[in-house]
């Protein structure tokens, strides 16, 4: 069937070019706009923290948009007059914005918290009429209305900022890492293939692949969430499984094209190199769907983007690379930039010869030195980092840092508790429940303080706070009877737990952890959230949905392994390979973000955890670019196996045939990789680096060194399957 694809490609070769280029140009229209489309953050899901932030906005009217702003004077005080006119004049603008609801300062609330301990600081809470989403477009014309007054350090930070600051930081990332990896990624095809004509047609394939994903992406934000990080991962899919996919399908045209005519060339290059091109293309799209399991906006959008890239790349490897060869024919090998980039193919043979004569001790060795180097993912400490996520230098993250320096780390992100009682939220038994959780909270070490309605004034009583709610509300003092209006609704009220550790330290968890077991007291439901809470919720739901992926990844990729191979033997011995060097990877990106090796090198600092979607991201894509490499060699094991019957033979064969390509391949996709390690956004920083471990590990000691000596090991019982699974398998 791929040889006939081949060959309709050449016969219409013309009009498949005409096709391409008018869908290309349709999407170039498209892909400028994606960024409009595209939203920050995490995405919502059905967590305990979500369920009691919807409370809040329902019953309440919290605002759910919220903008922190940072004044600081090196000498002035907060207390003094100069500071308060420069405070309420950079909000006097943006108060009259119709978006904005309430304006909560030291100087409109009364609270002495909201200035820092040396006096010199204060911050201003403005709460936006408007969702997350909304709050998302809303923020750069409302921080555009405000500027610093003079001699005053400001800045704008807090939810909204931080994800506003990330989409700005994913944007540069994107640019810089295309303009790094571009050129080197030049440079490596030309010592490649030697021709300026070869080497430009897989770059041109890449930015065809990248465009149409990124208009189709910019489609599908119109009709659903689609997450900003999408286009980093469309990014680097698109440029490294494009070249990676054109450099085989051209390599195998250029080995089979001095014997046959240009159809029949094209033809037999898709019946191999087209079909391992299909198949790889199939386990990669399994990976990246995996991500679409877990229920969250980021994970699904970037397996969406993700598949979605796989597939144009393999639909431009199939259809329009074979209509450019078949156009182009000798002329490929044209402009000439390297005397001879060919090089002698002996010395893969070599390699696997020598390997397959102790098969054994290779085996064992490499397998131990992959263990070794995955030793300290035994140790990793899964967390979500905060303003940390940003570049060093980005208002939000200067701004959050600056008031945990100033008034402690947990201000600006309080562990908020919702307390529903049926019975009614003033009754003096609940009031009493409600005064004695807050004491509670209020002794214990990781706590700074507690604002709730029984916290108004620490002079009085439980028993005359159950008086005084009892009393009618306008016998209550004015200050009481505002605390009520914003903090009691119904059958509900909240706490405002301050604390005095880190909202992402292990002691912060714990804390949400020991609430939600305790709960606050007899007849009352207890919810938590919080940025604490949200993050750690968010975590854990993660890596409950994990080993489905897992799962779910190596069951399909093992069917697809075994209509390939038509064996039982090859498919798992990819999959143990596969989680070798992922387990490898892993090990790598805790000794380095984790731990904080090459901090200086790589340009952060170590928040002390493995960012938690690190691992999820780099299995769905490293196991299914892993499986590329498997493919590729095993499908020309293959062909000289079911050419000689001898097994040790048809791997020496294999291995020479494919080493240079794949080593070629796999350079690319590591340099395309290392590009994004240049990124300021800790994340994608992490995503690269173990990507680019990953993929230098498999194509080097597990495809050289690894695959051959277990396949000298197991003989002919590579390709054993039961007869009766044979007879049922797609050709049987």
């Amino acid at each position: 069937m791929l040889y006939n694809l081949g060959s309709l490609m050449v016969r219409w070769k013309w009009l498949v070019i005409a096709l391409w280029t008018v869908a290309f140009l349709l999407a170039g229209v498209l892909a400028p706009q994606v960024f409009s489309t595209l939203k920050s953050g995490f995405g919502r899901a059905d967590t305990e923290s979500q369920r009691a932030q919807t409370i809040l906005v329902e019953t309440l009217g919290a605002s759910e948009a919220i903008l922190t702003l940072v004044f600081s004077h090196d000498t002035l005080l907060v207390t003094s007059p100069e500071f308060k006119a420069a405070v309420e004049g950079t909000i006097a603008e943006v108060a009259q914005d119709p978006a904005v609801s309430q304006i909560v300062t030291i100087y409109n609330s009364g609270q002495p918290t909201m200035a820092s301990d040396d006096g010199h600081t204060t911050y201003v809470l403005l709460a936006l009429d408007a969702t997350i989403d909304q709050g998302m477009d809303l923020y750069p014309d409302i921080r555009e209305q405000m500027v610093a007054p003079d001699g005053f350090q400001f800045w704008v930070t807090g939810g909204i900022p931080i994800f506003s600051n990330l989409n700005t930081a994913a944007e540069e990332d994107l640019q810089r890492s295309e303009a790094v990896s571009l050129p080197v990624v030049l440079v490596a095809l030309a010592l490649v293939f030697g021709s300026l004509v070869a080497t430009v047609l897989p770059v041109a394939m890449a930015a065809i692949a990248v465009v149409m994903t990124m208009a189709l992406v910019f489609l599908l934000g119109q009709v659903m969430d689609v997450s900003i990080f999408v286009l980093n991962i469309a990014t680097f899919l698109g440029i490294g499984i494009s070249i990676d996919y054109t450099l085989l399908i051209v390599n195998r045209f250029r080995e089979e094209l001095p014997g046959r005519d240009r159809a029949d060339a094209v033809g037999v290059t898709l019946a191999t190199a087209g079909k391992a091109i299909l198949f790889s293309g199939l386990t990669t799209v399994v990976g990246l769907s995996g991500m679409m399991l877990i229920p969250f906006m980021f994970f699904r959008s970037l397996g969406l983007g993700g598949v979605t890239v796989v597939i144009i790349s393999v639909a431009l490897t199939l259809t329009l690379v074979p209509a450019v060869l078949g156009a182009l024919g000798e002329r490929i090998n044209s402009l000439r930039v390297i005397p001879s980039a060919r090089g002698p193919r002996g010395i893969w043979r070599g390699i696997a010869q020598r390997v397959m004569r102790r098969p054994l001790l290779v085996a064992v060795s490499v397998s131990v030195f992959l263990l070794v180097l995955g030793i300290p993912f035994l140790s990793v400490k899964i967390g979500a980092p905060w303003a940390a996520v940003l570049p060093r230098d980005a208002e939000a993250r200067l701004g959050w840092e600056h008031v945990e320096a100033s008034f402690g780390p947990g201000e600006l992100s309080p562990v908020v508790v919702v307390a529903q009682a049926p019975d009614g939220v003033l009754l003096p038994d609940t009031v009493g429940v409600l005064y004695d959780f807050a004491q509670r909270m209020a002794t214990d070490p990781r706590v700074e303080r507690v604002e709730s309605i029984v916290t108004l004034d620490p002079s009085i009583t439980r028993e005359q706070y159950q008086q005084m709610y009892a009393s009618p509300s306008n016998a209550l003092r004015p200050e009481v009877r505002a605390a009520l209006a914003e903090m009691v609704g119904q059958d509900v009220t909240f706490f405002r737990v301050f604390l005095a550790v880190s909202p992402v330290s292990d002691e912060g968890k714990a804390l949400v952890e020991d609430i939600r077991a305790e709960g606050v007291g007899s007849g009352v439901v207890t919810l938590v959230t919080g940025a604490t809470a949200d993050l750690d919720d968010s975590v854990s739901l993660m890596y409950r949905n994990f080993p489905l992926v897992i799962a779910y990844i190596l069951a399909v990729t093992f069917i697809v392994l075994l209509v390939l191979f038509r064996s039982v033997v090859l498919p798992v011995k990819a999959v143990i390979m596969n989680g070798m060097s992922i387990f490898a990877s892993y090990g790598a990106l805790v000794f380095i973000f984790q731990q904080g090796h090459f901090e200086n090198l790589l340009g952060f600092r170590s928040v002390g955890f493995t960012e938690a979607t690190v691992p999820i991201i780099m299995f769905g894509i490293i196991f299914g670019l892993s499986m590329d490499y498997e493919v590729f060699l095993l499908m020309r094991v293959k062909e000289a196996y079911d050419e000689t019957g001898d097994n040790t033979e048809s791997v020496a064969i294999g291995l020479e045939r494919t080493g240079r390509v794949i080593t070629s391949a796999a350079l690319i996709l590591v340099l395309v990789a290392a590009a994004f390690a240049t990124s300021d956004v800790i994340v994608v920083k992490a995503f690269g680096v173990g990507v680019a471990i990953a993929i230098l590990l498999d194509a080097t000691l597990v495809r050289a060194l690894l695959v051959p000596a277990l396949m000298r090991l197991m003989g002919d019982w590579n390709w054993w399957a039961p007869r009766w699974l044979l007879r049922i398998l797609p050709g049987g």
